[in-house]
């Protein structure tokens, strides 16, 4: 049974490693711009929107036109949010492997 006690000293590691990770998750900040720099977001690796600016010559655009691009940085900022926390996460679990019975 040697082996089931370097398994957990294994998962050990990895639970150590993850919330490292989720720790600089929250720290981290991405910047979008999106039109032009009309629409400015800040976004942490948890895809929560820490901030989000107008440039004030975009706010005189119609009300349908502002709504799709900020939906569209909104996404754009998620997505960015999404690969970089894939990436942490995938960083943090890389070499665990289960052994085969």
């Amino acid at each position: 049974m040697a082996g089931v006690g370097k398994i957990l000293k294994q998962a050990q590691r990895m639970q150590k490693r993850i919330e490292e990770a989720q720790a600089a998750l929250a720290d981290e900040t991405i910047e979008i711009s999106h039109g032009g720099g009309a629409i400015k977001i800040v976004i942490n690796g948890h895809s929560e929107v820490r901030a989000i600016s107008f440039d004030p010559e975009f706010l005189k655009e119609d009300k349908t036109s502002i709504e799709q691009a900020l939906l569209a940085a909104l996404n754009e900022a998620t997505a960015k949010a999404k690969t970089l926390h894939q990436s942490k996460m995938s960083a943090a679990t890389e070499g665990f492997a289960l052994p085969s019975f």
